[in-house]
């Protein structure tokens, strides 16, 4: 082999290698790694939980929640309202600053559950797209439906490279009974593995807040870890 033909293969492997790299990142790569599975298990084992905050953002409550969760070292999952991402792109950027995961949770809130996958994915798109021009390039391995009334979602939103991402333990602070209530509901209702839904916006969850700086410390003692859901690609 002349100096030339070397020359032309050593050309053709580094060309090689960019295509196949480029391939590996490109957003179909990615994307192939969500499925339809709903998760709801916190990963790790043991006494593990992960916490998940939905309907922000929302100024009053997520600004001091983001303060709970830095205080406690926790992070957390955040299910961003597309309107509301609109309103407050800056709390979206302080969410991603401290280190946080962010969640699809639609544009507007709508039940979607009898829409059709079309009708769906163009929901799903426009509330990435809001997201991300708050945060560009900001990941979203996440997506939680509204309601959970899921319907198509799942498969729409694994094929948008989200994982469908339900809960063990839902509190129900959308009606606030008071902070002691909540932080019995979490005491009572946190089992190893739970992911618990809670909400950071769509109303004065200031209660909410409380309760997580309460239960903190009290989980720690117990010697409960904090997590992240199951990634994208490893539902149970």
């Amino acid at each position: 082999m002349n100096l030339s033909t070397r020359g032309l293969s050593r050309t053709a492997i580094a060309l090689g290698a960019l295509s196949f790299a480029l391939s590996a990142a490109s957003p179909a790569s990615a994307h192939s790694r969500a499925t339809a599975d709903i998760v709801d298990t916190a990963r790790g084992h043991g006494d593990v939980v992960s916490f998940t905050f939905d309907d922000g953002p929302n100024p009053a409550d997520t600004l001091r929640l983001l303060d709970v969760l830095r205080r406690h070292h926790v992070k957390a999952v955040f299910c961003l309202w597309g309107d509301h991402v609109v309103e407050h792109p800056d709390v979206v950027r302080r969410i991603v600053a401290a280190g946080h995961t962010l969640c699809n949770h639609s544009m507007h809130h709508d039940d979607l559950s009898a829409l059709t996958p079309e009708q769906i994915e163009a929901d799903l798109v426009a509330t990435s797209a809001a997201i991300r021009r708050a945060v560009p390039g900001a990941r979203i391995p996440y997506f939680r439906a509204p309601f959970g009334a899921w319907g198509q979602t799942p498969e729409v939103a694994a094929r948008l490279g989200m994982q469908p991402l339900g809960w063990q333990l839902a509190i129900t602070d959308w009606e606030p009974p008071g902070t002691d209530v909540l932080v019995q509901r979490l005491r009572d209702g946190i089992t190893p593995g739970a992911v618990v839904l809670m909400h950071d916006g769509g109303g004065d969850r200031s209660q909410t807040v409380d309760a997580v700086d309460r239960i903190i410390p009290e989980l720690r003692a117990q010697h409960w870890r904090f997590t992240l859901p199951q990634p994208p690609g490893h539902a149970d």
